[in-house]
Order: structure tokens, then C-alpha cells, then sequence
């Protein structure tokens, strides 16, 4: 499969060769996810199909070309280019999109000094992010990594009641590369070590539930679930 050739897979498991395409639905929001560059980096396009036109890429880690074919198969027009964090191979299409696109550019106060491409918004601690017809992201950041990427929590749930019952897709958790399955994402030193922890410890497995979906920077999906009996394992483990 080339750059250009996009084949869409709705038989979701999270795992992608390089160019590869996977979709979720979300409540109204399709979630597609795709691989790319040399690094295998993931990139996530999320469409809420009410309003297509308002759609919202996270990470232009590379191969633009293919970035511009995945929008196109899926029918979007992307408004909104969210980076998680500040490293060389998230950001590789960066510029070429927010250009091709005109496109605005969001990443955390604490990284947007560290990448090229300006932020026209700086995101912070529990700020929100809406794309599509009033689809929110809301934001926590984990410093560790880097000085502080952008993390984005996404809830497609409806509040139920006895009319309308709750959706029940789980939330969607876009990390970066800040948690991975089997632990936290790689640091300098001890102490960047137990920032990452801390705040991965409080920031997703304090305030998300076990079926909360983990989708990070590279490889494979995992669950909160499924990964909080090993914090402490990770803790002793160390940096």
C-alpha cells in the first residue's frame, strides 16, 4: 500500500501496519486511525459525521500526502490540527497541512515554544477543544516526556434518562507518547520519570474509568484497565 492509496478497515483492533487505516464510531464521531513515517508514529483523524467540514487531525506526524488522502476518503475537511507534544516525529507535516489546510494549530503552553509551527491556541489543564457540530475534547496535560504535551479526552456519551438512554462507548484517551502499554513513555532522568508517573497516575487513572480506551503516539491501543494493576510495577521499576 503506498502513501495515496487509502483502504478504510472498520474491523477496529488498533493494531496498523505503516498506511494503514482503521475506523471506530464514537457516539456521532468517527475515529480513524492511521500509521505513518519511519517511526511508525500513529496520527488520529476524528470526523463528527453531523458536520464533516469541522474535523480535527491529532498529530501531522508525517507523509502529508497521505494525511490529505485519509481526510479526503473520509469525507473531511480538517479545521482543527492538535499536537501532543513537541518531538521531531510528531510534527514532520505539520507546516505542509496547517498550509495546505489553513488549518488552526493547537499544542500546550508548556511545548509550544519547542515547535516551529506557532500555536494559534494554547491548551492547559482541563481546557476544552470543540470540532465537528459541538464535539469536545477536553485536555490534561503530562509533563515528563517532554515539558508538557497535550493529552485529549474524548466522551461521545449522552447523560441518560428515561427517554433517551445513555450512549455507552467508552472515552477515548489521546496520550502521546506519555503512556504506552506496559508503561509510561520514555524520559531523561528520574525526576522527568516521576513527573510522567505522577501525572499519568492522576491526571488518567484517577479520573478515568477501566474501559476508558488509551490510544497512543505509536503502536498498539490498550485500555486504563488493563494497564493500572501494573502502576506499581512500573513505580519500582523506575526510570
Amino acid at each position: 500500500m503506498t502513501a495515496h492509496d487509502v483502504t478504510i478497515n472498520d474491523d477496529y483492533t488498533g493494531d496498523l501496519s505503516r498506511h494503514g487505516v482503521q475506523r471506530v464510531r464514537v457516539g456521532a464521531i468517527d475515529v480513524y486511525k492511521t500509521s505513518v513515517g519511519e517511526m511508525d508514529n500513529n496520527s488520529h483523524l476524528l470526523v463528527d459525521t453531523r458536520a464533516p467540514e469541522r474535523s480535527l487531525l491529532i498529530d501531522a506526524c508525517d507523509e502529508a500526502d497521505h494525511l490529505k488522502a485519509l481526510a479526503d476518503a473520509a469525507g473531511a475537511t480538517v479545521t482543527t490540527i492538535v499536537t501532543t507534544h513537541s518531538h521531531g516525529d510528531h510534527v514532520q507535516a505539520l507546516a505542509e497541512l496547517v498550509e495546505a489546510w489553513g488549518a488552526e494549530h493547537l499544542t500546550s503552553s508548556l511545548d509550544a515554544p519547542d515547535i516551529e509551527v506557532p500555536a494559534d491556541r494554547r491548551l492547559d489543564q482541563g481546557d476544552t477543544v470543540t470540532f465537528g457540530d459541538g464535539a469536545t475534547l477536553v485536555s490534561f496535560i503530562l509533563r515528563g516526556h517532554t515539558r508538557g504535551g497535550v493529552g485529549l479526552g474524548l466522551d461521545a456519551g449522552e447523560p441518560a434518562n428515561a427517554e433517551s438512554p445513555a450512549d455507552d462507548a467508552p472515552i477515548h484517551l489521546f496520550v502521546g507518547d506519555s503512556l504506552f502499554p506496559g508503561g509510561v513513555g520514555k524520559t531523561a532522568n528520574q525526576e522527568n520519570f516521576a513527573q510522567l508517573l505522577h501525572d499519568v497516575e492522576e491526571r488518567i487513572f484517577d479520573a478515568y474509568p477501566d474501559d476508558a480506551v488509551v490510544h497512543p503516539g505509536h503502536g498498539s491501543d490498550t485500555t486504563v484497565g488493563a494497564e493500572r494493576p501494573h502502576l506499581e510495577e512500573w513505580r519500582n521499576r523506575g526510570w
